[in-house]
């Protein structure tokens, strides 16, 4: 990368801060319980974990808002939790962190969904979850889609689907909610769920990895990155979506970008150095994709940016954000050294 393109780049980043995003999707609390293992429990032949932190932060479509507002967006996060603790101890999370709450709906009926990890030695022991079975109700849904249009006409400059498949997105909301930011010229950005693959048509990207990929189309997964570039072509085809961005974990990433009636894909190398947890790795692709475009980014552009920041995120232990410094700061030293 020469001194130019990282010049680019750099104005593209430099644009964030003036953006708004609104995430719809599951949100959830996670909770990391860190400790040390030193014996064996002699009532079971489990570890005894010896506590000594530990620490909770946004996770699911929070985690995507959290990685948004460190970017230096300003994002609106649209989704549902309990009337509970857990529901408040969220909102104070994602306020601190600079993320628009107000279209955050407590819904009595259910509770907020939380996942418990036990790490030990920088090893997950067990995780446990609470989570409730959610019905989404036509009233319910008529407060979710109203929550997502305002923050649309509030000037949202993308729109960013988090489906973790907790309930929130039914099919009819994810119709729902891309013919609502089509008809406002908003771009939809669309992290998927394997059993809802069918329903995110026509939207601006969706960014399943390889797995979801091939799952997504009931297609058995294939070796080789031929393989991927014929899938890509096929999910592009079927769904008439404007592009698709698959990740492959230790390969990099694949866009497949369709415009005027013309495929073109462009092979990114993976810009990982090292890799300790690809926890929450997808939003931050999701997130830092979807703001980058906002910001002026061709499709290309904010691929390349994307694969940057979870170059990143896969260094850092659990459910991380990248802050815009960290971003330039590992963009620059790649330009050196590359």
């Amino acid at each position: 990368m020469d001194n130019m393109a990282f010049g680019r780049l750099r104005g593209i980043i430099d644009n964030f801060s003036s953006k708004r995003v609104a995430v719809l999707g599951d949100v959830m609390l996670d909770r990391y319980i860190m400790g040390t293992v030193r014996r064996i429990s002699p009532e079971a032949p489990v570890p005894i974990v010896k506590v000594r932190e530990q620490h909770t932060v946004a996770g699911g479509s929070g985690n995507v808002a959290a990685n948004l507002a460190a970017l230096g967006a300003r994002p609106a996060l649209i989704s549902i939790t309990g009337r509970d603790a857990a529901a408040k101890e969220l909102a104070e999370i994602l306020s601190a962190k600079g993320v628009d709450t107000g279209s955050l709906i407590a819904h009595p009926p259910t509770f907020t969904i939380e996942k418990t990890r036990v790490i030990a030695e920088h090893q997950q022991v067990v995780r446990f979850d609470r989570e409730p079975v959610l019905k989404i109700t036509p009233s319910l849904q008529k407060s979710v889609l109203a929550a997502l249009d305002a923050q649309l006409e509030a000037g949202a400059g993308a729109l960013i689907l988090s489906d973790y498949g907790k309930g929130l997105l039914t099919p009819h909301i994810i119709e729902a909610a891309i013919k609502l930011a089509i008809r406002q010229g908003v771009p939809v950005f669309v992290d998927p769920k394997i059993e809802h693959f069918a329903r995110y048509k026509r939207v601006t990207c969706l960014t399943p990895n390889t797995m979801e990929a091939y799952q997504g189309m009931r297609l058995i997964q294939k070796e080789g990155q031929a393989a991927v570039e014929e899938l890509g072509k096929k999910i592009i085809r079927t769904l008439n979506c404007r592009s698709l961005l698959v990740t492959q974990g230790e390969h990099g990433m694949t866009l497949f970008n369709n415009t005027g009636g013309r495929m073109k894909t462009l092979h990114i190398p993976t810009k990982a150095r090292e890799v300790y947890d690809v926890t929450g790795a997808g939003d931050t692709v999701i997130s830092t994709l979807a703001l980058a475009s906002a910001a002026g980014a061709t499709l290309e552009e904010a691929a390349l940016i994307s694969n940057f920041a979870a170059g990143i995120v896969v260094a850092k232990l659990g459910t991380a954000s990248v802050r815009k410094e960290e971003l330039l700061e590992n963009i620059k030293s790649w330009t050196k050294t590359v």
